[in-house]
C-alpha cells in the first residue's frame, strides 16, 4: 500500500459522521509499542472529554511528507480516525489541532525495511583511517584544571577540566571525573556527547552530571565533551557570542567539501577524547559506553563506528543518520544536509555526506546499541534511525514512543514515559556499568 492509499483509507474515516473535541482530546493507538508488521492492523482512536462546535484540523503524514490535511466537525466522544492494514515499511505520523495545543502520534510498519538513502563510499573506511593515523601522528598535549565539585561528591570524587590539542579548529574540551581512590584498571569509561547548540545549558559541560556519571554502578572515568571545543565553564555572553558569530549554524559550514565539513572536526576531536580516556590506568581495558541526544548521539554513533573499542551506545532520537533518505523522498536525519543547502549542487552534497552519515558509519560497529525513538520525531525522524539501526551488526534493543516528537514528553504524558521509557534506558546504563 503506498502513501496515497493510506491518505485514501485515512480520509474515508473523516468523512464519516464522526466526533471530537476542540480543547481536549487524546488518541490512542491499537498497539501500545507502535511497531507493526507488514498486513497487521493499526487503529488510531480519538477519545475527547467534552464536545464542541469547533472544528478540528487533521494532518497525516507518511516518511514525514505531509499528504493531506482536513478539516472535520466532531459528533462523538470517541471514533477511529485511522484503522488500516498496510503492507509496505513506512512510518505514519497523525497531528489534530484545535484551539488547544495539538495532540500527535505515530506508528511504523515494518520498520526493518527500511534501508539508508546513500551507498555506502568504496573508501569510507580509508578516509576515516586516513583521518585517525593524521591525528595520531600528532602528539597529544594535555592540560588540567582541578573543578570544586559539589557538597555531596566532596572528597569521594575528583573534577578536571580537560584540554588536549586536536586537527582542525578547535581542541578537545571536557570535563573529567573519576572516584577518588579508584584502583588500577578497575573502571569503565562513561563519555556523555552533547545535544546540538552552542548557549542553551544542554549545550555545555556540567560538573554535577559529569561527576554524577562517575558516581554510576561500581564507579566510573567520565567524561562529559561539549561538541565544539568551546571553553568550559564561562559566562553566558560567551556562548552566546558564538552561537550569533563563529558558530552561527555551525551544522551547515563547508557540506560540500570533506576536508572541511563541520562534522569532521566534531569526529575527530570524539575520537581524540576516546584515545585519552584508554590511556587513563583507571581504564578497565574492556567497557566503553558512549551516551548522547539528538546530535549528542550522532556523535555516539560515529564513536561507536569509528572506534571498535566502543562496547556500547545510547542513543535517544539520535541526529545525523540517513542524510541520504531525502534522496529517496524521505527527509533524512538532522541537519538535514540534503534539504536545506538549496544553494548546493547534488554532486556537490553527494561527494561529502556520506563520509559522515551515522547510517553507513554504523556498519562498522561492534557495539551494543540501546535506542529510543520518537514517532512523531520530524527532527531526527524514525525513518532515518531506523535506516541506521538496521545496518548495526550489534545486538540492539530499540524502543519507539508513540506520542514523541523530538523533545522530552511534557504534561500528562510525561510520568508515563519516565516509567516506561527514560527509567529502562536508565537501568541499562546501571546495569552495564555494574
Amino acid at each position: 500500500m503506498n502513501p496515497k492509499q493510506i491518505v485514501a483509507i485515512l480520509l474515508v474515516a473523516l468523512s464519516a459522521p464522526l466526533s471530537l473535541s476542540a480543547q481536549s482530546f487524546r488518541l490512542l493507538l491499537n498497539k501500545e509499542s507502535g511497531v507493526y508488521g507488514k498486513g497487521e492492523r493499526a487503529v488510531i482512536m480519538c477519545h475527547m472529554d467534552s464536545l464542541t462546535a469547533d472544528s478540528l484540523t487533521v494532518r497525516v503524514a507518511v516518511n514525514n511528507q505531509l499528504q493531506r490535511e482536513e478539516r472535520l466537525l466532531p459528533q462523538h466522544q470517541a471514533f477511529a480516525l485511522f484503522d488500516a492494514a498496510i503492507d509496505s515499511t513506512c512510518a505514519v505520523s497523525l497531528e489534530v489541532s484545535g484551539k488547544g495545543a495539538p495532540e500527535g502520534i505515530g506508528f511504523v510498519v515494518a520498520p526493518e525495511g527500511f534501508r539508508a538513502g546513500y551507498e555506502e563510499p568504496a573508501d569510507l573506511m580509508d578516509y576515516w583511517n586516513n583521518q585517525k593515523a593524521l591525528l595520531r601522528a600528532l602528539p597529544m598535549q594535555v592540560k588540567k584544571t582541578t573543578l570544586e565539585v559539589p557538597e555531596q561528591y566532596q572528597g569521594k570524587f575528583v573534577c578536571d577540566d580537560i584540554e588536549i590539542n586536536c586537527l582542525g579548529p578547535a581542541p578537545v574540551r571536557a570535563y573529567m571525573a573519576k572516584p577518588v581512590k579508584a584502583q588500577k584498571g578497575s573502571l569503565p569509561i562513561v563519555i556523555l556527547c552533547r545535544a546540538a547548540g552552542v548557549s542553551g545549558a544542554w549545550c555545555r559541560c556540567q560538573v554535577g552530571e559529569c561527576v554524577g556519571n562517575a558516581a554510576l554502578g561500581n564507579g566510573a572515568l567520565s567524561l562529559d565533551l561539549n561538541a565544539h571545543g568551546m571553553l568550559n565553564g564561562q559566562h553566558d555572553d560567551y556562548y552566546r557570542m558564538l552561537e550569533n558569530g563563529l558558530l552561527h549554524n555551525y551544522y551547515d559550514h563547508n557540506a560540500a567539501d570533506r576536508e572541511t565539513y563541520y562534522f569532521r572536526g566534531m569526529y575527530l576531536r570524539l575520537l581524540r577524547a576516546i584515545e585519552f580516556m584508554t590511556q587513563q590506568p583507571e581504564w578497565d581495558g574492556k567497557r566503553i559506553l558512549v551516551i548522547g541526544e539528538s546530535q549528542g548521539g550522532g556523535q555516539a554513533v560515529a564513536a561507536a563506528g569509528l572506534d571498535s573499542r566502543v562496547t556500547a551506545v545510547v542513543l535517544n532520537v539520535p541526529a545525523m543518520q540517513d542524510f541520504g533518505g531525502a534522496r529517496l523522498g524521505r527527509r533524512g536525519g538532522w541537519p538535514h544536509p540534503i534539504e536545506s543547502h538549496k544553494d548546493l549542487s547534488a554532486d556537490m552534497l553527494d561527494a561529502t555526506l556520506p563520509y559522515f552519515d551515522g547510517a553507513l558509519l554504523i556498519r562498522h560497529s561492534k557495539a551494543e546499541i540501546y535506542c529510543e525513538i520518537g514517532l512523531i520525531d520530524t527532527t531526527c525522524p524514525p525513518s532515518a534511525v531506523w535506516s541506521s539501526l538496521n545496518g548495526a551488526p550489534g545486538p540492539k534493543t530499540v524502543n519507539c514512543v508513540p506520542f514523541r516528537t523530538h523533545a522530552w514528553p511534557s504534561g500528562r504524558l510525561r510520568p508515563y514515559w519516565e516509567e516506561h521509557f527514560l527509567h529502562p534506558r536508565e537501568q541499562f546504563i546501571a546495569n552495564y556499568l555494574k
